[in-house]
């Protein structure tokens, strides 16, 4: 059987995004297994993570894996001059799958068409990061009992954020989704994801403010404006606090609405939202953990 991957959040169908809902659930309830007994993943990061690296690495642990890779390419013969292509054939020798995640758009992609092992992207530049979407639709599954007729707001950097690129994507193949795109000009929905939903009749609205709005919201999905995206500076200066939600501006949203967001935060969720219950992004952090077990053992056809 040919090797499967996850490069892109499409690259699951939707029985295999509600596959992963439900294994995700197994493992939460059951997080320390051995069904990676005797294999060896490798975690290559040629960009900084927190979350992303140490959930993989915890759910590879919980499932009995051994790790190998690094977590700055400066460590690695990349420094030297070797070529990505180079070493994702050589790291392919030595593991019985890759977690990548890489500066370039379309490198994981790269990576998977010349790895012999599985390759899971965990981050390419501006473009997708699968594993997170996963989570963050388990995240929504679990808090709203569905992944239809979900009303989701997205606000914040809607250009550069491949984890809203991926979003969108994945909750566009359930019932009745509404998209609420919150965000100034400059950072705006690519045009290409828009055209998508409206080629699949799925309505979409766009914001430039949503303090009188978010009361609509079943999910509050925040982004920061990532400031290693933008070549100049004083762009990201105009743009960096556009948006700072408040604990009071939550007073009259739903009593089920949830607010989310990737991490890590900068100044767009106030430290005071934080002891609010309609607050969930470190839970959302968590169940990390657990999806990313479930896409390990999925991909590795252990589970």
């Amino acid at each position: 059987m040919s090797k499967k991957n996850l490069i892109s959040i499409t690259d699951f169908s939707k029985e295999e995004y509600l596959k992963i809902m439900e294994l995700s659930r197994q493992f939460e309830e059951n997080p320390s297994q051995s069904l990676l007994k005797g294999r060896v993943i490798a975690t290559l990061f040629f960009e900084p993570s927190t979350r992303t690296r140490l959930s993989f690495e915890t759910a590879i642990n919980r499932l009995g894996g051994k790790i190998i890779g690094f977590s700055d390419s400066n460590s690695s013969s990349v420094s030297k001059g070797e070529t990505l292509h180079d070493t994702i054939k050589m790291v392919s020798n030595y593991a019985d799958m890759i977690i990548m995640r890489h500066p370039l758009e379309g490198s994981a992609r790269y990576a998977a068409e010349v790895s012999d092992v599985p390759v899971i992207n965990a981050g390419d530049g501006a473009n997708q990061h699968p594993s997170q979407t996963l989570l963050d639709m388990y995240s929504i599954m679990k808090t709203q009992g569905r992944l239809d007729d979900i009303n989701l707001f997205m606000v914040g950097d809607l250009k550069y954020g491949r984890t809203v690129h991926s979003l969108l994507m994945a909750m566009s193949q359930f019932k009745n989704p509404i998209f609420n795109f919150v965000a100034p000009p400059e950072l705006a929905m690519p045009d290409e994801y828009k055209i998508y939903l409206s080629n699949n009749g799925i309505r979409y609205f766009e914001h430039l403010e949503f303090n009188d709005i978010i009361n609509q919201a079943d999910i509050i999905y925040m982004t920061r404006v990532q400031k290693e995206r933008f070549i100049d500076p004083v762009e990201y200066e105009k743009v960096k606090n556009v948006y700072i939600l408040k604990n009071e501006m939550l007073a009259n949203t739903k009593p089920t609405v949830k607010i989310l967001h990737p991490l890590p935060r900068i100044n767009e969720i106030h430290t005071n939202v934080d002891n609010n219950p309609k607050a969930y992004y470190f839970t959302q952090a968590r169940n990390g953990v657990f999806v990313r077990m479930a896409i390990i053992s999925h991909l590795l056809n252990l589970r």
